[in-house]
């Protein structure tokens, strides 16, 4: 099964730190998704074996995109309540993306990379 556009950013973000490489290009996801520049609030929550491991929630100040790439990296290696992720706790991870529309909740969920 595939990741949707906004779980599959969620994890480009986490790995771009991971990594420390810069590989997500803004440009091309806005003109590919328009949906992506609207003003959304968004929450990353990070999961392992269904143990929280991590979350953030950002309002609407800034674009759907931005809110998702903030979100996942605040959640993965920002938020105080645990230590940063590791690279082996990202790949056992699953995400929660959950989105506050005009129209109502939406929320979505990833499995991990290793089962």
């Amino acid at each position: 099964m595939s990741r949707s556009v906004l779980l599959q950013l969620a994890r480009d973000s986490i790995q771009e730190v991971i990594e420390a490489n810069n590989t997500i290009d803004h440009a091309l996801l806005l003109e590919e998704h328009p949906l992506l520049s609207q003003k959304i609030s968004t929450e990353i929550k990070i999961f392992i074996e269904n143990e929280l491991r991590g979350a953030h929630k950002i309002d609407e100040a800034r674009s759907l995109l931005e809110n998702v790439i903030i979100a996942a990296k605040k959640a993965a290696f920002e938020d105080k309540n645990f230590t940063p992720l590791t690279t082996s706790e990202y790949l056992r991870c699953y995400l929660e993306i959950t989105l506050d529309t005009p129209e109502g909740v939406i929320s979505q969920k990833d499995e991990p990379i290793l089962g």
